[in-house]
């Protein structure tokens, strides 16, 4: 039997790395969005303010804006990099500060852990090491 059948490619790795840019975008956006909806950033304001943090409240919000409007730009491929190392800090905070104790299962054999973290990390360190890769240009000797 000829096995000559041509390769079905369904991304290229840059469509591939889009769909992981605007998904991982989309979480935080969505983060941002329902904790506005939700009255939260007051809570998490006392919250950060029980663990030492002067001026919770206000970092609540600046968090939670930054979630929204970071999360649209990037989803726009708009400052790919800085937005993927910015997001990749808060979510390492997350888990320093909440998701670590809880174990690693978010469901399951757990509750509130830091496996979503952990994946969420993953994908804006790959999507952000990948539009780095694309501004540096390599000059051959010649």
């Amino acid at each position: 039997m000829d096995d000559t059948r041509p390769e079905i490619q369904l991304l290229d790795d840059r469509r591939a790395v889009a769909v992981v840019r605007v998904a991982a975008a989309a979480m935080m956006f969505i983060h941002g969005c329902y904790r506005v909806y939700d009255g939260g950033p007051p809570g998490f304001g006392g919250f950060l303010e029980s663990k030492g943090f002067p001026f919770g409240v206000a970092i609540a919000w600046t968090l939670t804006i930054l979630e929204i409007v970071l999360g649209m730009l990037l989803m726009a491929g708009r400052f790919v990099s800085p937005i993927c190392a910015w997001f990749t800090f808060q979510l390492v905070m997350g888990i320093l500060l909440v998701h670590g104790k809880e174990g690693w299962f978010v469901v399951g054999g757990g509750r509130n852990g830091m496996e979503y973290s952990v994946l969420l990390i993953s994908s804006f360190v790959i999507v952000g090491a990948n539009a780095m890769r694309k501004r540096v240009t390599v000059s051959e000797p010649g």
